[in-house]
């Protein structure tokens, strides 16, 4: 069931979707501020693209594939809300990566807002979270402007400064 927003289109991820992840995850640009580096081979993007299906499965929400409105089959990025072990605790996570085709258009901050209004609306979810490397200014600005708020750190990445841990917690009910 594909969700939208005003430029982009959500749908969950599929089997063929598998190239595409991989040249989004490969590219070391949109792997810059990850630790773990770009993706090298396609076993790693199928082992990811086979753990967000399975959550899909299990739990009816997951990362997102998304593309342009105007262009449905074209995979801009993924992204969206899941849960994520924190270092050991368990928590819906808000993450993305886009194409570098795609960068400086607000589809993140478009994205985030959507998957935020999704979890809370939808989901009924209490709260969300999202980590970001402390050096990834346009993902903290994205986090910012979507109401996330600075809420600690988490030392995730060993012998490096920890990642900025943000959330945001549902409106309380009128």
């Amino acid at each position: 069931m594909p969700m939208s927003s005003a430029h982009l289109i959500y749908r969950a991820p599929a089997v063929e979707d598998l190239d595409r992840l991989f040249a989004i995850y490969s590219d070391p640009q949109t792997q810059l501020f990850n630790p773990s580096g770009p993706m090298t081979d396609k076993a790693q993007a199928a082992a990811l693209l086979e753990g967000w299906i399975e959550h899909w499965q299990t739990h009816g929400y997951g990362w997102w594939a998304i593309a342009r409105k105007e262009l449905p089959e074209h995979i801009i990025g993924f992204g969206g809300i899941g849960l994520h072990d924190f270092l050991g605790v368990q928590r819906v996570n808000l993450g993305y990566r886009f194409a570098v085709e795609a960068w400086g258009q607000g589809f993140a901050t478009e994205m985030g807002k959507a998957a935020l209004d999704f979890g809370f609306s939808s989901l009924k979810l209490e709260d969300v979270y999202g980590y970001v490397r402390p050096t990834h200014a346009a993902s903290i600005r994205v986090l910012e402007k979507i109401g996330m708020h600075r809420c600690g750190e988490l030392d995730d990445v060993p012998g490096q400064v920890p990642s900025l841990m943000f959330s945001a917690v549902a409106e309380p009910s009128q």
